[in-house]
């Protein structure tokens, strides 16, 4: 039976060497420290020809490596009108490459509330969202887009948000990231078992038992104040109880992929890698 999940980076690992470099020489050396999960960390702009994603693709189906982008930071579901049709374009062009390149998903970060109200912001990040879902189905495009668990309090994002725009929407579903929800409280709660337990309760009853055997996660030690976070740290160096998530994980028959965003990229996931399969008994 296969390990419930798999284990990667957001990014290149710190160790991919210059030859060949870029996208497909990570995932030769993900490969090679056997870890089989690889998030695009197309963070900046989506900068990539068709060529490209064409010899990603194929790196990724010969060595096993489950893809995912990132998409470019700046994208904003509560943007302006004026500002709205450059981060649709944003997260569309992600979509677009990504589904060349082989990924499966697409991981973006919401946007803000500029000091709104959630409730009311929340429409409207859904409507964008929603005319972008129809674009890619229409084009047969079957990623799926994974709006982040977010930070900072001030931002959209929260598991609440998450959950609701992936109720809402089709090829809609949450990236949660652990030490995001962790630091966002800002009180250093959000940490337990129980609290753990209870979420992954939620988004089983609110998106369907399935939602939880394809989990988006992102996971690194956090530095955090009372406004959210401040900067992703080791694992072991934070006091993210990263133990607690793993026995809720699998105590609900969690299954999915775990990507790795501390500093020390690949150290970190094997050290998760290595956590998991000594707690699930994998």
């Amino acid at each position: 039976m296969p390990p419930s999940f798999r284990f990667g980076t957001v990014g290149s690992p710190k160790s991919t060497p210059p030859k060949p470099g870029g996208s497909v020489g990570a995932i030769l050396r993900l490969a090679e420290l056997e870890l089989n999960a690889f998030e695009l960390g197309w963070v900046q702009s989506v900068r990539v020809s068709e060529t490209t994603c064409a010899d990603i693709r194929l790196a990724a189906l010969e060595k096993d490596i489950s893809l995912s982008v990132h998409a470019p930071y700046f994208i904003n579901l509560n943007a302006d009108d004026v500002e709205w049709p450059k981060s649709r374009k944003r997260l569309m062009d992600a979509a677009y490459y990504g589904n060349l390149a082989g990924a499966t998903d697409i991981i973006f970060h919401p946007g803000s509330y500029f000091g709104r109200d959630p409730q009311d912001v929340l429409p409207i990040a859904i409507g964008r969202l929603e005319e972008c879902v129809k674009e890619l189905q229409q084009a047969g495009n079957s990623v799926h887009l994974r709006p982040e668990t977010m930070g900072k309090s001030a931002m959209l994002g929260s598991f609440n948000d998450v959950l609701l725009m992936a109720k809402s929407l089709p090829n809609v579903e949450p990236c949660i990231d652990f030490a995001h929800l962790h630091a966002r409280a800002g009180d250093g709660s959000m940490n337990s078992y129980d609290e753990w337990s209870r979420l992954l309760e939620q988004m089983g009853k609110t998106l369907g038992e399935t939602a939880l055997r394809r989990l988006h996660i992102h996971l690194s030690g956090i530095e955090y104040s009372a406004k959210g976070e401040r900067e992703h740290l080791p694992i072991r160096e934070s006091d993210l109880d990263v133990r607690a998530i793993f026995q809720a994980l699998k105590d609900y028959q969690c299954q999915g992929r775990i990507l790795c965003e501390s500093p020390i990229l690949e150290e970190d996931a094997l050290y998760l890698r290595q956590l998991w399969l000594e707690i699930a008994g994998e």
